[in-house]
């Protein structure tokens, strides 16, 4: 069980509100009391930096103002206001749970913890965020920015994918929290670990729980939490084309929905087989997925870029279309377009890199 410091329930939860009323920096979220606005914004603010986030979000708030005007919404025009953010699911997640929102609960997010644990997408974090900041009720956000205050201030020296310290942690919130405002004190919690209490050269002497903070004490923050060792990240070597018909389009499918960027567009094109050249990859990929024959004239570009779980190196070929009708075998579909007609189409970072060479 995770035990608070001495004195932390009491005088450390006051200074922690005194000092967030103090230092609250100001979102745009913030400013808005609906469940909807305090939905989107965490969605976003998940694994994203809330500078970030910020144009993001005030950019969706404009194009999808409600809950009834997202469900409305073609997927293809979320993706887009998502574009850039990553981890896509989330975004596509957004857009059903919106849908289930209009048919089965009036357009409204509900305040059942339940009920709202049954939509796309909400999990533990989304869930407590949601109960907490726009309905008051007494649920304890964990995300990282609690995790490391909490294992800090508890000298917690365990590592965090014991099985059963997150519901530990969360627990431990959750009598903290008190009789205190749910949102306030969800809100001043990870306030003070995305701005003072830091994973590296955390700001001791200005956080309003070094009184109470056992690691802090200890003289060794940084060592909290214990974090599981990160595995090696595999590189994976992509061909893709840009194939181009004598009128002077190019050729872009729609991956499909189940799987990593389900639903946007890209350069068609896929892994290098062993043994296999990048000239010869692309010509197969564009049999697999399109059913057609391509010439590779040259690499047009190379792109590298980094997933969650693996880094991507991609080279891109100009390609000349062989004249074989193209067909969406291993795609959602395709299409042929101008490069300005792209700029409303969502792509992900690695094919908005291509887009940038034409």
């Amino acid at each position: 069980m995770i035990r608070l410091p001495k004195g932390a329930q009491s005088d450390g939860s006051h200074r922690l509100l005194t000092w967030f009323g103090q230092h609250r920096r100001e979102m745009p979220w913030r400013s808005r009391s609906s469940p909807y606005a305090i939905w989107i914004s965490e969605a976003m603010l998940q694994q994203t930096r809330v500078e970030t986030v910020i144009p993001y979000f005030e950019r969706w708030m404009h194009l999808f103002p409600d809950i009834a005007t997202l469900a409305a919404a073609e997927q293809e025009a979320v993706l887009k206001a998502w574009e850039g953010l990553g981890y896509y699911a989330r975004c596509r997640n957004l857009h059903k749970a919106a849908q289930v929102l209009v048919a089965d609960f009036d357009g409204e997010l509900p305040s059942d913890p339940d009920q709202l644990a049954s939509l796309p997408g909400i999990g533990p974090y989304t869930q407590a965020a949601i109960l907490s900041l726009a309905f008051g009720l007494p649920f304890a956000v964990l995300d990282g920015n609690v995790e490391r205050v909490l294992t800090r201030l508890c000298a917690c020296g365990e590592r965090l994918d014991r099985k059963g310290l997150k519901d530990e942690l969360r627990q431990s919130a959750r009598r903290w929290m008190g009789d205190h405002p749910p949102g306030d004190f969800n809100e001043a919690m990870m306030e003070l670990g995305a701005t003072v209490c830091l994973p590296r050269k955390p700001a001791c002497l200005l956080c309003p729980l070094s009184d109470f903070c056992r690691a802090c004490k200890q003289g060794n923050p940084e060592a909290y939490p214990h974090k599981v060792p990160k595995k090696k990240v595999p590189t994976v070597l992509v061909a893709a084309a840009v194939l181009w018909r004598e009128d002077g389009r190019f050729l872009v499918a729609r991956r499909k929905q189940e799987g990593m960027l389900g639903g946007l567009w890209e350069f068609p094109g896929g892994k290098v087989e062993e043994g296999e050249s990048l000239r010869d990859c692309v010509k197969r990929e564009m049999k697999e997925e399109l059913g057609v024959e391509v010439l590779p004239r040259k690499p047009r570009v190379r792109v590298k870029h980094v997933y969650s779980h693996f880094k991507l190196d991609m080279e891109v070929w100009d390609c000349d279309w062989q004249g074989d009708e193209p067909k969406a075998i291993d795609c959602a579909d395709f299409r042929w377009v101008t490069r300005q007609q792209c700029d409303d189409l969502p792509f992900s970072k690695a094919d908005l890199k291509v887009l940038k060479t034409l």
